[in-house]
């Protein structure tokens, strides 16, 4: 899945065309991801041709008030804090604070270090399907979704990669995407954020920090997906069962997304 080459806004893609059970496709021009949106230009005619009506913000209130969105004109914003919860007992969750600890190899290396990045970001993962605030924010992008008018309709986070990730892959499990292309969409942000965050790796390595240390906490791996993926099946057996039970969205909702959505 391509990047839409943005001048103004990362890892901007579009949901549309991937395949699905039975023949079936997203359909194109509804459903986009990207990064947060605190440069985004109006004049920037491939953004403002999207005609996007909802904006979906999946980041921290201190992530909101330190790069506040900058919306196109008939656009509204969904503010969805998946890590409320497990912000406030985690200390310091790669997913939301990337550029702080980007910016200090030493702090890096004491929370990340020594392998235990990967086990810290597949915490984060397991965080989204239990907490509270996850479920809640999840729930409402998919509520959001069950409402035609509320398309075109974009949803980010800081960096576009974990929070926005696990967004796109519950969207896509409940639309009939089959495991692989779920993994493959998961992983397809890797070049884009990597060549987003290029200058933040450049000064970390420069002061002396590891660069596939920089590189774990700036990227996705299978591993974070596969960690999200078996809490929802110990949880609720099956994405369905999370859908409905974890995130409150009926039945009703869920096929009124899947009319709407596929081709």
């Amino acid at each position: 899945m391509p990047a839409i080459p943005a001048t103004t806004v990362a890892n901007l893609r579009d949901l549309g065309t991937l395949p699905l059970a039975g023949g079936r496709a997203v359909r194109p021009g509804l459903v986009f991801r990207s990064g947060q949106l605190d440069r985004l230009d109006t004049a920037d005619g491939v953004v403002s041709g999207l005609g996007i009506r909802t904006v979906v913000d999946f980041r921290t209130d201190r992530e909101r008030a330190d790069r506040p969105d900058r919306l196109l004109a008939g656009s509204r914003v969904v503010v969805a804090d998946v890590l409320a919860d497990y912000l406030a007992v985690s200390g310091l969750p790669p997913a939301a604070r990337l550029k702080q600890l980007l910016a200090d190899p030493a702090l890096a290396e004491q929370h990340l270090g020594g392998g235990r990045v990967r086990r810290a970001f597949e915490k984060t993962y397991r965080a989204f399907v239990t907490t509270d605030s996850a479920r809640a924010s999840y729930g409402a992008f998919l509520t959001e979704l069950a409402d035609p008018a509320a398309t075109p309709l974009l949803f980010h986070c800081t960096a576009g990669k974990d929070r926005t990730g696990w967004a796109a892959t519950v969207l896509l499990s409940l639309l009939g995407a089959d495991e692989e292309t779920v993994r493959a969409e998961f992983l397809s942000v890797n070049p884009a954020v990597r060549q987003a965050f290029a200058p933040l790796v450049e000064g970390f390595t420069a002061q002396g920090g590891d660069p596939e240390l920089a590189l774990a906490i700036i990227g996705v791996a299978p591993e974070y997906l596969t960690a999200g993926l078996e809490e929802v099946a110990a949880r609720h057996g099956s994405m369905e069962g999370y859908v409905r039970d974890g995130l409150g969205v009926s039945d009703a909702q869920a096929e009124r997304i899947r009319a709407h959505l596929t081709s």
